[in-house]
C-alpha cells in the first residue's frame, strides 16, 4: 500500500476513534460536584433521596415547628458537599441564602455520608439538649438511610426542647392569687387565734403557785412574759402601800414593835429590785435564748411570788397591832393636831414655790408645780374623814366599823400632804446644790472635750457622736446655768460620764492600733499573693474550669479591694476581708485545680492535640461551649477560636461531621 493511502486510513481510524468516544462521553451519566446555593424551599432534595410521601412528611415537620416556635429549620440533602468541608458548605449556603439569627439548616451529603448543622441555638435549647438530639436520634436515622426521618426527627426534637423550657405565666399568677387569699384567711384566722389562746394561757399563769417551778417552766414563754409584768406591777404597789403604813406603824407603836414587819418589808423590797432586774435583763439589747428567757422569767415570778406571800403573812398580826377601834377618839384627836401643822406650813410652802417660779423656768419645777394645790387637797380630805370617823365613834358598839376607814383615809392624806410640802421645800436646796457644783463639772467636760479631741483619730463614731453630744451640753448648761441649774447639772453629768466611756475606748484603739496595723500588712500581702495565683491560674485553664472556682475568686478580689480601700479609715474592717480574701483565694485556686482534673480526664485520647489551646480557652469546643461542662466532643470541626463579645456569642452553633 502506498504512503498517502496508508495516511488517509491512519486518519479516517483516528476520527472514528474520536467520535466514538464522544459519543461513548455523551451518553455516560456524569457526577456534578455540587456547590453551595440559595435556599429558595425549606426542604431541598438535589440528591433525589426522598420520594414524595416523604418529602411532604419533612416539609410538614418543618412547618409545624414555625407555627409553635417561628424557628425557620432548612433542611437540604446534597450527593456531596462539592470539595468543601461540611462547616464551610454550611457557612457559604447559610450566607447566600441570607439566614438570619432564627434560621437554622440541616445539611446531609448522602454519597459523602457527612452532615452539618447551622445556625443560632433557639433560646430555650440547651447545648446537651441539641447533642442528645443529634447523637441519639438524628445520626442514627442518617447512617441507616433514613433520610426523611433525619430531617423529621431534627424539627421534632427542637420543638419539644423549646416547649420543655416554657412557663404558663397566666396559670402561675392564677395560683399566685389563690396562694395570697389562702394565706391572708389563715394570717388572720391564726392572728385570732393567738390572741385567744394568749389570754387562756395568761389565766392559766395566774393559778400556778410561783413556788411550782415545773409547773411555770411548762408555760409558753408568751405567757411567762406576761404573768412577770403583772407580777412586778403587783408587788410593787404592795410594797409602796406597805412602806406607807408601816411608816404611821411606827411612829405609833415605836421601832421595837413594828421590826418584824419592817423586815418583811425589807425583804420584799429586795426582792422586787433582783425581780426588775431580771426584767431589764430580759428587755436590753442583748438578746437570750428561749431556755434563757425561760430560765429568767420562772426565777422572776418565784421571786415576785415568795416576797408577796412573806408580806401577806404579816397582815393578821399588823391589823392586830394597829386595832384602831381600840383608841380610835385619841388617832382622830392627832391627826387633828397633824392638820393644824401642815395648816400653819402651807403658806410659807405656796410662797416658796411662787419664788421658785418665779426664778426659775417651768421645766425646773415641773415635778412639783402642783404640789401646794395637792397638799390643799389632801388637808381638806383628811379633814374630811376625821369628821366621819368622830361621827362613827358615836354609833353603838359593834357599828363603829366605819371610824377604821376614815382614820386609815385620813392617815393616809396626812402623810401624802407632808410629802408634798416637803417637796416644795427641799427643792431650792436642790437648785442650790446644782448651783454650787455646776463649775466644777463643766470644767471637768472642758477638760474631757479636749482629750477627746486629741483622740479623735482613733475614736470613731463613738468618740465623735459622745463628744458632740458633749459640746452640746456643756454649752447648753453654760446658757442656763443661772436660770436651770439642775437640767444643766444633770446633762453635763450624763454627758461627761458617756464621754469618759469613749475616751477610754479610744485610748485602747490607740494602744492597739500599730499592732493592729501590722497585722494587716501581713493580712494584705498573703491576700494578694491567693488571689493573684487563683488568678493566674484560672485565666491560664480558663477552658477547664467551672462556675464554682470563678465565684470564689470573684468574691476573694471583692474582699481584697475593700480590705485595700478600708486599710487608711477602719484596719479592723479592713483585716477581716483581707483575712476573707486569703481564705477565698485559696479555696478558688483549689476547686479551679479539681476541676481541671475532672476536665483531663474527661478528654478523649484523639483531642489530646488540641486539649491544651481548649484548656487554655485559646480554642472553643463548638459543642461545650467550653469544654467544663463534661460532654464529649462529637465528629470533626468542633472547634473554634475565641474572640471578643459577651457570653451570648456562644449560642452560635455549627457542628456535624461523619455519619
Amino acid at each position: 500500500m502506498s504512503l498517502p493511502n496508508r495516511v488517509a486510513r491512519w486518519t479516517s481510524w483516528v476520527v472514528l476513534s474520536v467520535l466514538f468516544t464522544g459519543a461513548a462521553l455523551v451518553g455516560a451519566p456524569t457526577a456534578v460536584a455540587e456547590p453551595p446555593l440559595r435556599m429558595d424551599t425549606y426542604v431541598v432534595d438535589s440528591a433525589q433521596a426522598l420520594n414524595g410521601g416523604q418529602l411532604d412528611r419533612v416539609q410538614s415537620a418543618v412547618d409545624q415547628l414555625y407555627a409553635d416556635q417561628q424557628v425557620r429549620l432548612w433542611v437540604v440533602y446534597v450527593r456531596d458537599f462539592g470539595g468543601l468541608g461540611p462547616e464551610a458548605w454550611a457557612q457559604r449556603t447559610a450566607s447566600e441564602s441570607g439566614f438570619g439569627n432564627r434560621d437554622l439548616m440541616l445539611a446531609v451529603a448522602t454519597k459523602d455520608r457527612s452532615y452539618w448543622f447551622y445556625g443560632e441555638l433557639p433560646s430555650g435549647v440547651s447545648d446537651a439538649e441539641l447533642d442528645k438530639l443529634l447523637t441519639r436520634e438524628v445520626e442514627p436515622a442518617m447512617r441507616d438511610g433514613r433520610w426523611a426521618d433525619a430531617g423529621i426527627a431534627t424539627a421534632d426534637g427542637l420543638k419539644s426542647a423549646m416547649r420543655g423550657g416554657g412557663v404558663n405565666v397566666g396559670f402561675l399568677l392564677v395560683i399566685g392569687v389563690l396562694v395570697v387569699l389562702v394565706v391572708g384567711g389563715l394570717l388572720l384566722f391564726a392572728r385570732k387565734r393567738r390572741r385567744d389562746r394568749a389570754k387562756d394561757e395568761l389565766a392559766v399563769a395566774r393559778a400556778v403557785d410561783p413556788d411550782n417551778t415545773t409547773a411555770l417552766a411548762a408555760l409558753p414563754l408568751a405567757a411567762l412574759h406576761a404573768r412577770s409584768r403583772e407580777a412586778l406591777v403587783d408587788i410593787d404597789n404592795a410594797i409602796r402601800t406597805s412602806a406607807e403604813e408601816l411608816e404611821l406603824a411606827t411612829g405609833e407603836f415605836g421601832t421595837t414593835a413594828a421590826l418584824p414587819f419592817d423586815t418583811a418589808l425589807d425583804h420584799a423590797k429586795a426582792a422586787a429590785a433582783k425581780a426588775f432586774s431580771i426584767r431589764q435583763q430580759l428587755d436590753d439589747d442583748i438578746p437570750e435564748t428561749p431556755d434563757e428567757q425561760r430560765t429568767l422569767l420562772v426565777d422572776l415570778i418565784g421571786t415576785v411570788g415568795r416576797a408577796d406571800r412573806e408580806l401577806d403573812a404579816q397582815v393578821a398580826e399588823f391589823d392586830a397591832m394597829r386595832n384602831l377601834l381600840i383608841n380610835a377618839a385619841d388617832r382622830l384627836d392627832g391627826l387633828t393636831r397633824d392638820l393644824v401643822e401642815l395648816k400653819s406650813r402651807l403658806p410659807a410652802s405656796e410662797a416658796e414655790l411662787s419664788r421658785l417660779t418665779a426664778a426659775h423656768p417651768a421645766s425646773v419645777l415641773a415635778p412639783i408645780h402642783d404640789n401646794a394645790t395637792m397638799a390643799r387637797e389632801r388637808i381638806i380630805f383628811a379633814e374630811q374623814n376625821i369628821d366621819a370617823g368622830r361621827a362613827a365613834l358615836t354609833q353603838p358598839v359593834g357599828k363603829q366599823g366605819g371610824a377604821v376607814a376614815a382614820i386609815r383615809s385620813a392617815e393616809a392624806a396626812v402623810g401624802q400632804a407632808r410629802t408634798l410640802l416637803d417637796g416644795i421645800d427641799n427643792a431650792s436646796t436642790s437648785i442650790q446644790q446644782a448651783r454650787d457644783g455646776l463649775a466644777a463639772v463643766l470644767d471637768e467636760l472642758r477638760r474631757d472635750i479636749a482629750s477627746a479631741t486629741e483622740l479623735s483619730g482613733y475614736g470613731g463614731a463613738e468618740l465623735a457622736a459622745a463628744t458632740a453630744t458633749a459640746q452640746t451640753a456643756l454649752d447648753k448648761a453654760a446658757a442656763t446655768a443661772t436660770a436651770d441649774p439642775l437640767d444643766a447639772f444633770h446633762d453635763a453629768v450624763a454627758a461627761d460620764g458617756e464621754l469618759d466611756r469613749a475616751i477610754a475606748a479610744a485610748t485602747d484603739r490607740k494602744l492597739a492600733i500599730e499592732d493592729l496595723r501590722r497585722r494587716l500588712d501581713q493580712a494584705l500581702t498573703a491576700a494578694r499573693s491567693r488571689v493573684s495565683a487563683a488568678s493566674d491560674y484560672i485565666t491560664t485553664r480558663r477552658g477547664g474550669i467551672d462556675a464554682e472556682a470563678r465565684t470564689r475568686l470573684s468574691e476573694a478580689q471583692r474582699n481584697l479591694d475593700a480590705a485595700q480601700q478600708l486599710g487608711a479609715t477602719d484596719p479592723a474592717r479592713a483585716l477581716t476581708s483581707a483575712q476573707a480574701a486569703a481564705d477565698l483565694g485559696g479555696r478558688a485556686l483549689q476547686a479551679a485545680q479539681a476541676s481541671v482534673r475532672a476536665w483531663e480526664t474527661a478528654q478523649p485520647v484523639s483531642g489530646r492535640s488540641q486539649a491544651g489551646a481548649v484548656l487554655g480557652g485559646i480554642l472553643i469546643d463548638g459543642l461545650l461551649r467550653g469544654a467544663a461542662s463534661g460532654g464529649r466532643r462529637s465528629g470533626s470541626g468542633g472547634w473554634g477560636a475565641g474572640s471578643y463579645g459577651g457570653s451570648t456569642g456562644s449560642r452560635r452553633i455549627s457542628r456535624g461531621g461523619r455519619f
